[in-house]
Protein backbone atom coordinates (compact mmCIF):
# COMPACT_ATOMS: atom_id res chain seq x y z
CA UNK A 1 0.00 0.00 0.00
CA UNK A 2 1.01 3.60 -0.49
CA UNK A 3 1.65 5.83 2.49
CA UNK A 4 4.31 6.52 5.14
CA UNK A 5 6.14 3.44 6.37
CA UNK A 6 5.21 4.18 9.99
CA UNK A 7 1.51 4.27 9.11
CA UNK A 8 1.78 0.93 7.31
CA UNK A 9 3.49 -0.69 10.28
CA UNK A 10 0.96 0.71 12.76
CA UNK A 11 -1.86 -0.57 10.56
CA UNK A 12 -0.17 -3.96 10.36
CA UNK A 13 0.23 -4.11 14.15
CA UNK A 14 -3.40 -3.25 14.84
CA UNK A 15 -4.90 -5.61 12.29
CA UNK A 16 -2.50 -8.45 13.12
CA UNK A 17 -3.46 -8.17 16.79
CA UNK A 18 -7.17 -8.27 15.95
CA UNK A 19 -6.67 -11.15 13.53
CA UNK A 20 -4.63 -13.14 16.03
CA UNK A 21 -7.30 -12.57 18.67
CA UNK A 22 -10.02 -13.94 16.39
CA UNK A 23 -7.77 -16.83 15.39
CA UNK A 24 -7.36 -17.68 19.07
CA UNK A 25 -11.13 -17.58 19.53
CA UNK A 26 -11.53 -19.88 16.54
CA UNK A 27 -8.98 -22.32 17.98
CA UNK A 28 -10.82 -22.43 21.31
CA UNK A 29 -14.34 -22.23 19.89
CA UNK A 30 -16.91 -24.79 21.07
CA UNK A 31 -16.64 -27.82 18.84
CA UNK A 32 -12.97 -27.23 17.99
CA UNK A 33 -10.60 -30.13 18.69
CA UNK A 34 -9.73 -30.20 22.39
CA UNK A 35 -11.91 -27.21 23.21
CA UNK A 36 -14.39 -27.51 26.09
CA UNK A 37 -17.94 -26.38 25.54
CA UNK A 38 -18.58 -22.82 26.65
CA UNK A 39 -20.87 -20.00 25.52
CA UNK A 40 -19.10 -18.36 22.58
CA UNK A 41 -19.21 -14.69 21.71
CA UNK A 42 -17.68 -14.03 18.30
CA UNK A 43 -16.20 -10.95 16.70
CA UNK A 44 -19.68 -10.39 15.30
CA UNK A 45 -22.95 -10.09 17.23
CA UNK A 46 -24.07 -13.40 18.68
CA UNK A 47 -26.60 -15.39 16.64
CA UNK A 48 -30.19 -15.42 17.74
CA UNK A 49 -30.99 -17.75 20.61
CA UNK A 50 -33.69 -19.31 18.42
CA UNK A 51 -30.98 -21.02 16.35
CA UNK A 52 -30.05 -24.61 17.22
CA UNK A 53 -26.85 -24.93 19.22
CA UNK A 54 -25.02 -26.49 16.25
CA UNK A 55 -25.98 -23.57 14.01
CA UNK A 56 -24.78 -21.06 16.61
CA UNK A 57 -21.43 -22.81 16.83
CA UNK A 58 -21.09 -22.88 13.04
CA UNK A 59 -21.90 -19.18 12.72
CA UNK A 60 -19.49 -18.33 15.55
CA UNK A 61 -16.62 -20.22 13.92
CA UNK A 62 -17.48 -18.81 10.49
CA UNK A 63 -17.29 -15.24 11.76
CA UNK A 64 -14.08 -15.79 13.71
CA UNK A 65 -12.45 -17.40 10.66
CA UNK A 66 -13.47 -14.48 8.44
CA UNK A 67 -12.20 -11.88 10.91
CA UNK A 68 -8.92 -13.74 11.44
CA UNK A 69 -8.34 -13.94 7.68
CA UNK A 70 -9.12 -10.25 7.22
CA UNK A 71 -6.94 -9.08 10.10
CA UNK A 72 -3.89 -11.18 9.32
CA UNK A 73 -4.27 -10.65 5.57
CA UNK A 74 -4.56 -6.89 5.99
CA UNK A 75 -1.42 -6.90 8.13
CA UNK A 76 0.45 -8.91 5.51
CA UNK A 77 -0.66 -6.62 2.72
CA UNK A 78 0.35 -3.52 4.69
CA UNK A 79 3.86 -4.87 5.24
CA UNK A 80 4.61 -6.67 1.97
CA UNK A 81 2.58 -4.52 -0.43
CA UNK A 82 3.30 -5.34 -4.06
CA UNK A 83 6.10 -7.76 -3.12
CA UNK A 84 3.44 -10.50 -3.13
CA UNK A 85 1.80 -10.93 -6.56
CA UNK A 86 -1.71 -9.53 -6.73
CA UNK A 87 -3.24 -12.85 -7.90
CA UNK A 88 -2.19 -14.41 -4.58
CA UNK A 89 -4.09 -11.76 -2.61
CA UNK A 90 -6.99 -11.91 -5.06
CA UNK A 91 -7.40 -15.66 -4.55
CA UNK A 92 -6.91 -15.38 -0.80
CA UNK A 93 -9.69 -12.84 -0.37
CA UNK A 94 -11.76 -13.28 -3.52
CA UNK A 95 -12.67 -16.92 -2.95
CA UNK A 96 -14.00 -16.38 0.62
CA UNK A 97 -15.85 -13.27 -0.58
CA UNK A 98 -17.56 -15.30 -3.30
CA UNK A 99 -18.47 -18.01 -0.78
CA UNK A 100 -19.99 -15.44 1.57
CA UNK A 101 -21.99 -13.95 -1.31
CA UNK A 102 -23.33 -17.39 -2.21
CA UNK A 103 -24.15 -18.11 1.43
CA UNK A 104 -25.96 -14.77 1.77
CA UNK A 105 -27.93 -15.40 -1.42
CA UNK A 106 -28.81 -18.96 -0.43
CA UNK A 107 -30.20 -18.29 3.03
CA UNK A 108 -31.59 -15.22 4.80
CA UNK A 109 -30.01 -16.31 8.10
CA UNK A 110 -27.27 -13.83 9.10
CA UNK A 111 -27.36 -12.38 5.60
CA UNK A 112 -26.22 -8.93 6.70
CA UNK A 113 -23.07 -10.22 8.43
CA UNK A 114 -22.19 -12.47 5.51
CA UNK A 115 -22.61 -9.59 3.09
CA UNK A 116 -20.32 -7.49 5.29
CA UNK A 117 -17.61 -10.17 5.16
CA UNK A 118 -18.10 -10.44 1.40
CA UNK A 119 -17.67 -6.68 0.99
CA UNK A 120 -14.51 -6.83 3.09
CA UNK A 121 -13.06 -9.62 0.96
CA UNK A 122 -13.92 -7.84 -2.27
CA UNK A 123 -12.40 -4.61 -0.93
CA UNK A 124 -9.16 -6.44 -0.14
CA UNK A 125 -9.15 -7.98 -3.63
CA UNK A 126 -9.73 -4.55 -5.14
CA UNK A 127 -6.85 -3.06 -3.11
CA UNK A 128 -4.52 -5.87 -4.21
CA UNK A 129 -5.33 -5.36 -7.88
CA UNK A 130 -4.88 -1.59 -7.50
CA UNK A 131 -1.40 -2.16 -6.04
CA UNK A 132 -0.42 -3.98 -9.23
CA UNK A 133 -1.24 -0.90 -11.28
CA UNK A 134 1.09 1.26 -9.17
CA UNK A 135 3.39 -0.82 -6.94
CA UNK A 136 5.38 2.06 -5.47
CA UNK A 137 5.32 2.79 -1.74
CA UNK A 138 5.98 6.51 -1.78
CA UNK A 139 3.87 8.99 0.11
CA UNK A 140 3.39 11.14 -3.00
CA UNK A 141 2.58 8.25 -5.30
CA UNK A 142 -0.47 8.85 -7.51
CA UNK A 143 -3.77 7.41 -6.37
CA UNK A 144 -4.78 4.04 -7.75
CA UNK A 145 -8.06 2.30 -8.37
CA UNK A 146 -11.42 3.75 -9.35
CA UNK A 147 -12.12 6.94 -7.36
CA UNK A 148 -15.88 6.33 -7.19
CA UNK A 149 -15.47 2.76 -5.94
CA UNK A 150 -12.79 3.79 -3.46
CA UNK A 151 -15.03 6.59 -2.21
CA UNK A 152 -18.01 4.27 -1.81
CA UNK A 153 -15.92 1.80 0.17
CA UNK A 154 -14.54 4.62 2.33
CA UNK A 155 -18.09 5.73 3.15
CA UNK A 156 -19.13 2.17 3.98
CA UNK A 157 -16.19 1.34 6.23
CA UNK A 158 -16.20 4.80 7.80
CA UNK A 159 -19.86 4.35 8.74
CA UNK A 160 -19.17 0.82 9.93
CA UNK A 161 -16.33 2.04 12.16
CA UNK A 162 -18.59 4.68 13.71
CA UNK A 163 -21.25 2.05 14.36
CA UNK A 164 -18.74 -0.35 15.89
CA UNK A 165 -17.26 2.42 18.03
CA UNK A 166 -20.70 3.36 19.34
CA UNK A 167 -21.41 -0.27 20.21
CA UNK A 168 -18.06 -0.51 21.98
CA UNK A 169 -18.65 2.57 24.14
CA UNK A 170 -22.16 1.71 25.22
CA UNK A 171 -23.49 -1.66 26.28
CA UNK A 172 -27.23 -2.40 25.76
CA UNK A 173 -27.99 -1.19 29.26
CA UNK A 174 -26.33 2.16 28.61
CA UNK A 175 -23.16 1.48 30.61
CA UNK A 176 -19.69 1.74 29.15
CA UNK A 177 -18.29 -1.59 27.97
CA UNK A 178 -15.05 -2.46 29.79
CA UNK A 179 -12.72 -5.41 30.21
CA UNK A 180 -12.66 -8.56 28.09
CA UNK A 181 -16.39 -8.25 27.39
CA UNK A 182 -15.59 -5.42 24.98
CA UNK A 183 -12.85 -7.27 23.06
CA UNK A 184 -15.10 -8.72 20.32
CA UNK A 185 -16.49 -5.25 19.61
CA UNK A 186 -12.98 -3.78 19.67
CA UNK A 187 -12.08 -6.43 17.09
CA UNK A 188 -14.83 -5.17 14.78
CA UNK A 189 -13.79 -1.56 15.31
CA UNK A 190 -10.15 -2.34 14.52
CA UNK A 191 -11.09 -4.13 11.31
CA UNK A 192 -13.24 -1.23 10.17
CA UNK A 193 -10.58 1.37 10.94
CA UNK A 194 -7.90 -0.78 9.31
CA UNK A 195 -9.90 -1.13 6.11
CA UNK A 196 -10.67 2.60 6.09
CA UNK A 197 -6.99 3.46 6.55
CA UNK A 198 -5.96 1.02 3.83
CA UNK A 199 -8.38 2.60 1.36
CA UNK A 200 -7.11 6.07 2.25
CA UNK A 201 -3.58 5.09 1.21
CA UNK A 202 -4.68 4.07 -2.28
Amino acid sequence: MHGPTLVNWLLALLTATAGAYCLTRLRHAPGAPGAPYAPHTTCAPAPSTTHPTGARRLLARETDAAEALMGLGMAGMAVTGAAVPAPVWAWLFGVPAALFLLAAAGTPDRRGHRLHHAIGGLAMTYAALAMTASPGHHHHAPSTGAPLLTGALLVYFGAYSLWAGTRLLHAPGGSVTVGTAGLPQACRLTMGIGMFAMLLTM
